[in-house]
């Protein structure tokens, strides 16, 4: 398959420099103690700018961000980090993209353990897990509905949270945060891409998306940065309304010091009123109920008073669907 011009330039292949330039141009010259004076022809730092302040040659910078130069000393990204103010993501990110070793892109397990788990959490707390490309692999039957409705034959919406998030209509009534959860899929994608360069499935993606998207396009030529953590997120539902829950995003390795899986975890906290929700949408998924159809429901579905038209589904005592290479 051919690749179009905008989604070849996406595909982080002299990803240091481009990164570099993002970031360049991110950083306004006031806030760094310089004189923007006169018409500047490009946003942020010029490069010998960033040079100077980071305490290294003009040649040298310039080479790195046209890839002439490789494998930057420590002293050299350090300063390069603390003088363009990256976060501590973007700095693991700026290590991976200036190291040389390329690693094959890990083909993690959802383990029969990781299964239970997320069974052990379905009674209240909806859990999702994704790899490093955003496939969802494995999900409990609370967190399946939450973000959309997932399914083992097809569900309502595509498993790939980037391609939910950008392509489906459906995305931004899920995620009332939707500019949010946007930014930070985009970032992980980069993320991802900087660790696995040679990954063919996750390089389409990126591909696919820049040219189907203006926005991805948009949010991935910023040279956003960002791992899952830790916080607060609001997502919507007919069953519950808007919810405002908790979440923890929990790493399993592939192998020893590798990135694998993640684990997201989403709880009501001590908000009474999203326990009293949740509830209600855990017990309609235990009556074999689910939510509107989104894309790829199946069959009819009758009027359920107070479920706004839910469709069938399996019981949250049901165990957890894993849908990449179940280890069993």
């Amino acid at each position: 398959m051919e690749t179009t011009t905008a989604a070849r330039s996406a595909v982080p292949r002299p990803a240091l420099g481009e990164f570099l330039r993002a970031r360049r141009a991110r950083v306004a010259p006031e806030l760094v103690g310089l004189t923007a004076g006169g018409r500047r022809r490009v946003r942020g730092l010029r490069r010998e700018e960033l040079a100077q302040l980071a305490g290294i040659s003009v040649d040298y910078y310039v080479r790195l961000e046209q890839g002439r130069s490789t494998q930057p000393s420590f002293e050299v990204l350090e300063a390069l980090a603390r003088t363009l103010g990256l976060s501590a993501a973007e700095r693991r990110h700026l290590d991976t993209l200036a190291g040389s070793r390329r690693l094959p892109p890990p083909a993690p397990r959802v383990s029969p353990l990781l299964r239970g788990m997320l069974d052990a959490l379905g009674a209240g707390m909806p859990a999702f897990v994704t790899d490093h490309r955003l496939d969802v692999v494995a999900w409990n039957p609370l967190g399946a509905e939450l973000i959309g409705g997932l399914g083992e034959s097809g569900g309502r919406r595509d498993r790939n949270q980037a391609r939910f998030l950008f392509l489906d209509p459906a995305a931004r009534t899920v995620h009332p945060e939707w500019s949010d959860r946007a930014t930070e899929a985009v970032g992980q994608l980069r993320a991802s891409a900087g660790t696995w360069p040679d990954d063919a499935e996750l390089t389409g993606l990126i591909a696919e998306l820049s040219s189907t998207s203006p926005e991805f396009r948009r949010i991935w030529d910023s040279g956003e940065v960002m791992n899952c953590t830790s916080g607060h997120k609001r997502l919507h539902h007919p069953v519950t309304g808007t919810l405002s829950l908790d979440f923890e995003a929990l790493h399993v390795p592939a192998a020893p010091g590798e990135t694998g899986l993640v684990v997201h975890v989403f709880s009501p906290g001590s908000d009474a009123g999203a326990a009293a929700a949740l509830a209600r949408l855990g017990g309609a998924v235990d009556a074999g109920l689910r939510g509107p159809g989104l894309r790829g429901a199946e069959g009819p579905a009758p009027a359920v008073p107070g479920t706004h038209h839910l469709r069938r589904r399996g019981s949250t005592a049901s165990r957890a669907t894993a849908t990449a290479n179940p280890a069993d």
